[in-house]
């Protein structure tokens, strides 16, 4: 049966939509749409069809995420004559409850709605999304597919936070984003993932994975999708001593939100933007980009060098998000203080962005991989659908 799925993706500012048409046992993307800067005086809305070739590229104002849907339904329904089969939604946080995809009805709804503490900048925009959804094709299967599901199954070394005991039976753990996209990784590299592998997921939002035989042992981002190491415009770990002299000093725990997810980060100590091209372009004439650039590598470096003592050894590094598959100058930084780990980069296979970027004599093997979460979310979408009988 050809079926075409429409998969939903919300950030905080920006919303992603794909089409995936299912026919004959082949998935193909036909249409890519997407608003960025949402909320700001000017965004930006583009749709590639399926060679990528630009078939809209507009700029407008888009107050929210509902307004940014009704745009983007427009030209989705002005290029592509196939209603859709389902909706797919990435939703970052399911809470305590919600991991494996689900068919979306009021007690999903419901849950997800408790769960918004836990991913404050995502949920709600995301619910609004699905709310979109229904109103503009009534009757229209959804299914929510959760980035946490990927890391459900972390040790409980890794898991528990360092707290009372009641706070872990409360939900107060590290439940790991970027889940899907780690997903596709594993799924693509199969048995070249290697046993001993990290897994560098380097966007706007960043985070680590430590895999031992394809399955993960650890993850940086922990309880929210601002932990771990620092990222575009969010913080990662702090010592929490931090936030409670700024507490004790008279910011409020909204301020507090605000300045962790959107002021601080690459954004927070250049000064200027948490966009890394742009930082890469100021760092010769803007030595507060320098240190940002330098301080995001260092952590990396940091963070890669724990996750191979806890995999005793590394097999595999790969890179993969927007950073990791993009800049070339971000990948050799990191790596040039991990020799003591056996990686050795190829600069011109880095610069050129091969599949392997290491040298042969690296006994470390280094990739970068071009991740798809949309291609994810159509899958899971379809297979619920499958399994649920609504076919």
């Amino acid at each position: 049966m050809d079926e075409t799925i429409l998969c939903v993706n919300g950030g905080s500012s920006s919303l992603k939509m794909a089409l995936y048409r299912f026919s004959g046992g082949q998935e193909q993307r036909t249409l890519s749409a997407a608003a960025e800067e949402i909320g700001q005086a000017e965004s930006r809305l583009w749709l590639l069809d399926s060679e990528n070739r630009t078939l809209a590229d507009l700029h407008q104002p888009l107050r929210d995420h509902a307004a940014a849907s009704d745009a983007l339904f427009r030209l989705i329904e002005q290029n592509n004559r196939d209603r859709p089969r389902a909706a797919g939604h990435r939703l970052v946080h399911g809470g305590p409850l919600l991991f494996e995809p689900q068919i979306i009805n009021a007690d999903v709804i419901a849950q997800v709605k408790r769960a918004i503490s836990f991913a404050p900048l995502h949920l709600p925009s995301q619910i609004a999304l699905i709310e979109a959804i229904t109103a503009r094709y009534p009757g229209l299967p959804q299914v929510a597919c959760f980035d946490t599901a990927f890391h459900r199954g972390l040790p409980e070394v890794a898991r528990r936070f360092p707290l009372p005991r009641n706070f872990y039976g409360e939900g107060m753990v590290r439940y790991g984003f970027h889940g899907l996209s780690y997903e596709y990784v594993v799924g693509k590299l199969g048995n070249e993932l290697g046993s001993r592998c990290i897994i560098a997921h380097l966007g706007n939002g960043a985070s680590l994975a430590a895999l031992k035989d394809g399955a993960p042992i650890d993850t940086s981002m922990g309880l929210t999708p601002t932990g771990g190491f620092m990222m575009s415009t969010r913080s990662g770990d702090l010592d929490p001593g931090i936030l409670l002299a700024l507490l004790r000093g008279g910011k409020t725990p909204e301020q507090l939100e605000a300045m962790l997810n959107h002021d601080s980060g690459l954004r927070g100590v250049s000064g200027t933007s948490g966009d890394m091209k742009f930082l890469l372009q100021q760092r010769g004439t803007n030595p507060h980009a320098a240190v940002a650039i330098n301080m995001f590598c260092y952590q990396l470096r940091k963070w890669i060098g724990a996750y191979a003592a806890a995999l005793n050894g590394l097999d595999t590094l790969v890179f993969t998000g927007g950073i990791g598959e993009h800049a070339a100058e971000i990948r050799a930084e990191i790596c040039a203080g991990l020799q003591f780990l056996g990686i050795e980069i190829d600069s011109g296979k880095n610069s050129s962005e091969a599949a392997i970027i290491s040298s042969a004599s690296s006994s470390c093997t280094v990739r970068v991989v071009a991740t798809d979460e949309d291609l994810m979310v159509a899958r899971h979408t379809r297979n619920r659908l499958h399994i649920s009988g609504q076919v």
